[in-house]
């Protein structure tokens, strides 16, 4: 029922016309949740399988698809240089506010674009990254999204979102007070838990898209799934 509720409603982010300053606040927020609720460790721990199979002193190239303030690609970066890599990142958002939140410190190359159209060629970055935004796409349209992820991935892919949990979301909707959340981050979160991904959901996504992903969950009811390019699963 309570998913059913979610499902059906808009959050901030489903808006490409949103107000920019409201788009900002949440993105911090977001950033500071990452951190603190295992967002960011989760996808850099999936990342990270990529990063150990690369030999010292490789360039490699992310793209993360919906980087919001770039928070997760920044600490990707930071996980990459301690492998003896270095990572370069396109960060692409369709807010433009967001867009030009993380391309503020010039370490960030920002894309305007959809996530059903990416404007790269296919096997033209090295990684792809997609975290928190799939669980606002259903059906055909989450297919869609996925199977542009893997048409542009060389190596592999990253998918990183939530588990769907009543209880994760009053959670999140709580702490939200005492860590000073916008009201619009307090209310979108409470619905984005809602509207994530059973490991089963996720996986049988990815089929249909044509990938055979590794699905794992995480602390902070984080699930993520990841798949090298051409293979069952990405490097162990």
């Amino acid at each position: 029922m309570l998913q059913g509720w979610a499902r059906r409603r808009r959050e901030l982010f489903d808006d490409p016309a949103a107000d920019a300053a409201t788009v900002i606040a949440t993105l911090r927020d977001i950033a500071r949740a990452n951190r603190y609720f295992g967002g960011a460790a989760a996808a850099v721990a999936r990342l990270d399988e990529f990063f150990r199979a690369q030999p010292r002193g490789a360039t490699l190239t992310l793209l993360d698809v919906g980087t919001g303030e770039g928070d997760i690609p920044r600490a990707a970066r930071r996980r990459a240089e301690s492998r003896g890599l270095r990572l370069r990142v396109l960060g692409l958002e369709w807010h433009r506010a967001a867009a030009r939140l993380a391309a503020r410190d010039g370490t960030i190359v920002p894309l305007l674009a959809d996530a059903h159209a990416l404007p790269l060629r296919a096997a033209s970055v090295d990684l792809v990254l997609c975290s928190q935004l799939l669980h606002h796409f259903r059906g055909k349209a989450l297919v869609s999204a996925i199977a542009e992820l893997a048409r542009v991935a060389r190596l592999g892919a990253v998918i990183a979102d939530l588990l769907p949990s009543p209880i994760a979301a009053l959670s999140f909707w709580l702490a939200g007070y005492p860590l000073r959340f916008h009201p619009v981050t307090r209310r979108d979160g409470l619905v984005s838990v809602l509207r994530g991904f059973t490991p089963a959901a996720l996986a049988q996504a990815c089929r249909e898209a044509g990938v055979k992903p590794r699905v794992r969950t995480h602390p902070g009811f984080r699930i993520t799934a990841a798949w090298a390019a051409g293979l069952p699963g990405p490097p162990t």
